[in-house]
């Protein structure tokens, strides 16, 4: 072979043989590291555990706090985050008196929604839409100005 094919033959397989080896490399190491990554435990109660003040300032939820403390057996911290407790306390409230069929679970779901809503509706909050389950700006606007007499009164 002449000098010429034979030095470029060398120096292309030099480079075959560099990248298969980096691609190796690079390989085991991705899949060592897929394999050792820890894994995270996701449960259900994470969600449960969410605090639901749809569209509050603190100040107005802890007037509503205040409200189911006197009124609905709340009796957990009176911290303006509406969470589990203030909920279930909320749910027996709509129970009791607006068509709420669920379970007393504190998950703000679209029974609790539509639960608030006439609520709201039937006893002059301001909530004039449908009753839909979803806490949309009426609901939220409604659920303010409750939240204001609960301030001012509780």
């Amino acid at each position: 072979m002449r000098p010429n094919v034979m030095g470029r033959t060398l120096v292309s397989l030099t480079a075959v043989v560099g990248i298969a080896a980096g691609s190796l490399a690079g390989a085991s190491a991705g899949f060592a590291a897929s394999g050792s990554a820890p894994r995270q435990a996701v449960t259900a109660d994470a969600t449960v555990l969410a605090v639901v003040n749809l569209g509050l300032s603190t100040n107005q939820a802890k007037g509503v706090q205040r409200w189911l403390r006197a009124e609905w057996g709340y009796n957990d911290s009176i911290d303006g985050q509406l969470g589990t407790d203030s909920w279930k306390a909320f749910q027996r409230h709509l129970k009791a008196h607006h068509g709420y069929g669920g379970s007393i679970d504190g998950i703000v779901g679209s029974g609790t929604v539509s639960a608030l809503q006439r609520f709201l509706k039937n006893n002059g909050w301001g909530y004039a839409g449908e009753i839909d389950g979803r806490a949309g700006s009426q609901t939220q606007a409604a659920f303010k100005t409750f939240a204001n007499w609960c301030v001012n009164t509780y």
